[in-house]
């Protein structure tokens, strides 16, 4: 059974994993009206797989005994300046979810709750991927600079993403 204190902090991090699909679906939108078919192919993926981590949070409160209780999600920014910029913002959101999965094992680990720090280390691994994936889109992009050929080339790299 959950504690209610873990229950509550479970239930906030489904909310910045949604806002997190949001985001992402923003950054969908922002691509595409820049013509940027491949990056918006990438983060379409991206926001898939942030609904995944929210259901799977969302599932195992209830395998736990506890109660999802889903908030408002904040509006996302909807306005870059220009493809790195979003990358950036991307990177350094990745960066937030991660210091909120630690502050959940945190607190597992305050309440000895040993099952949510166990069902939390696949979450510590992701972000660990999440973040090496936005340096290294950041790290290609800014060598790309501002070559429009290199920058077509990457956006198809970019739509080629699946999982």
């Amino acid at each position: 059974m959950l504690s209610e204190k873990m229950e509550k902090a479970f239930n906030e991090q489904i909310n910045k994993e949604l806002f997190s699909e949001y985001l992402y679906r923003s950054m969908v939108a922002y691509f595409e009206s820049l013509s940027l078919s491949g990056f918006a192919k990438y983060y379409h993926v991206q926001a898939d797989e942030e609904h995944e981590h929210a259901m799977k949070i969302f599932e195992y409160i209830h395998t736990r005994g506890g109660r999802v209780v889903l908030e408002a999600i904040e509006k996302p920014k909807t306005e870059w300046n220009g493809p790195l910029d979003a990358l950036k913002d991307a990177y350094n959101h990745e960066k937030f979810i991660t210091g909120s999965i630690h502050s959940l094992v945190d607190l597992a680990i305050e309440l000895k709750d040993h099952a949510s720090n166990q069902f939390l280390q696949w979450y510590v691994e992701e972000q660990v991927e999440e973040e090496e994936n936005a340096v290294n889109l950041i790290d290609k992009l800014e060598m790309i600079g501002e070559s429009k050929n290199s920058l077509y080339l990457f956006d198809r790299d970019m739509g080629k993403r699946t999982k």
